[in-house]
């Protein structure tokens, strides 16, 4: 069993600033990457960020620059931090985990952002 449990999300003005957690916590070994996706009203689920073991990022086009993604080995943690926020980036963001295999998704914050 992995438990994934998100925080940080809420109603902020655009402009403003949030920052996501997401604690990682049971049975899983090696973990290859941990990330946030997003799914907005009426659209797919898209990938924000990722980071991969080793440290490597990735982000989507639309986050570029204003995002960024980091991670807590120690706690199993990662965080997502997202300044500059516009009413488009309004979405439920979920938190990921992959290892051997295995992918897991957390239940889910709301982010909103107002205009």
């Amino acid at each position: 069993q992995v438990q994934l449990v998100e925080s940080g999300g809420g109603l902020v003005q655009a402009g403003g600033s949030l920052r996501l957690s997401c604690a990682a916590s049971g049975s899983f070994f090696s973990i290859n990457a941990m990330g946030w996706y997003r799914q907005a009203p009426g659209k797919q689920r898209e990938l924000v960020a990722r980071i991969i073991s080793g440290g490597l990022t990735e982000y989507a086009d639309s986050v570029k620059g204003r995002f960024t993604i980091s991670r807590d080995n120690a706690k199993n943690t990662v965080y997502l931090q997202m300044n500059s926020l516009k009413p488009e980036d309004t979405a439920v963001y979920y938190c990921t985990l992959g290892a051997l295999g295995n992918f897991y998704w957390g239940q889910g914050t709301q982010v909103t952002v107002s205009s």
